[in-house]
């Protein structure tokens, strides 16, 4: 029997057999109070659909021989509506490498759950992300620091919450971005009259920094503690980070 959902859903779980051979259970309607917006909560029992929608990440480290592919899918809740939203189902990691199975297939099985529980999984995120491996870090392309390999499963999992909006990024300021690109401008111009190499120059080296939005850096910065990012340059006696703006001297 088909039931047509109307409202918006804010919550799932999925359906497992055991389920099935139970009285179904009533759709729980949950009004809010009236001061709040007019949002009726709705929660029920979802099985997993034939077909989901996902994208597959690759991750290359020096920590393992062959790369691996991250695939995250995602469930779609109210389709077809104005409320419709994507969120994240369950992630499959794949690679030729078998030196990492066991705690692979474990972390795969559980970051799953915690995506079929529903709720605000976003957490997930800054728990992998502070996982250090005892051996040392390393640098991915780009010059952002990866502290460990799990660290870099969270960073694509965080990459991939925000292309379905659930993460924002926290915008700068019109003022922010005018000190940065004044900071960006001195460091060039006092580049070029020391003969230094500037980011502009180097930009065919290897060991260049590149962020996600293109903007570069030279290839003699340091790692920022802030955004782990190579960006980090002395400017007038003092650390400046040339990609997020922070400052040993305020």
């Amino acid at each position: 029997m088909a039931v047509k959902i109307d409202k918006k859903i804010t919550g799932y779980s999925v359906a497992v057999p055991e389920d099935k051979a139970r009285e179904p259970v009533p759709v729980q309607i949950v009004e809010k109070e009236r001061h709040a917006a007019d949002v009726i909560h709705m929660h029920e029992r979802i099985e997993r659909p034939e077909v989901l929608i996902g994208s597959t990440y690759k991750i290359k480290s020096p920590l393992v021989e062959h790369a691996m592919y991250v695939t995250i899918n995602d469930i779609v809740l109210n389709s077809g509506t104005e409320h419709e939203l994507r969120r994240p189902f369950e992630v499959f990691i794949n690679s030729k490498s078998m030196d990492h199975f066991q705690w692979i297939v474990a972390l795969t099985r559980i970051i799953s759950a915690v995506f079929r529980k529903g709720g605000d999984v976003t957490f997930l995120v800054e728990e992998m992300k502070a996982v250090f491996d005892p051996r040392g870090g390393y640098f991915k392309a780009g010059g952002v620091y990866m502290p460990s390999l799990v660290a870099e499963i969270g960073a694509v999992v965080e990459d991939h919450l925000k292309s379905i909006g659930l993460i924002h990024d926290p915008e700068m300021s019109e003022h922010q971005r005018k000190l940065l690109a004044e900071k960006r401008r001195q460091y060039e111009e006092r580049s070029q009259r020391t003969g230094e190499p500037t980011a502009s120059a180097a930009m065919h080296s290897e060991d260049i920094a590149v962020t996600g939005d293109g903007a570069s850096f030279p290839p003699s910065a340091t790692m920022c503690h802030k955004c782990s990012i190579k960006a980090v340059v002395l400017m007038d006696g003092c650390a400046t980070c040339l990609n997020c703006g922070y400052s040993k001297c305020g």
